[in-house]
């Protein structure tokens, strides 16, 4: 094999056996479960975003509305608790921010007068 024949098929070679490892070290197709210290990202697409504690206690919750209606931003205390809430709810389309009393129950809302609910 001369000189010029070993620069062709050598690189070739490699490349096929780099590609043949590469799909059994890294699998094709959506993840069902990914764990990383750290994401770096200008755009990240997601349905549902969870941010949980040590302990699985569900700190923030950034979702679609169950029901309906828009996106919904959920901020518990440590014990998992509603705190405030920014979005939506499913019988009503207008954007509030909801505050909750230390039990988690709603004590009262930033709106629009627009956007209040007619009594």
């Amino acid at each position: 094999m001369s000189s010029r024949e070993r620069w062709t098929v050598y690189p070739l070679l490699f490349l096929a056996l780099g590609l043949a490892v590469r799909s059994i070290a890294v699998p094709q197709g959506e993840f069902a479960a990914a764990r990383v210290d750290a994401l770096e990202s200008t755009r990240l697409v997601c349905k549902e975003l969870v941010i949980e504690s040590t302990d699985g206690t569900i700190l923030v919750h950034m979702g679609r509305v169950v029901g309906g209606g828009g996106g919904r931003i959920e901020i518990k205390d440590s014990d998992g608790i509603d705190t405030m809430a920014v979005g939506t709810r499913p019988d009503n389309r207008a954007g509030a921010v909801e505050f909750f009393d230390a039990a988690g129950e709603p004590i009262g809302e930033l709106t629009t007068p627009q956007q209040r609910p007619r009594k």
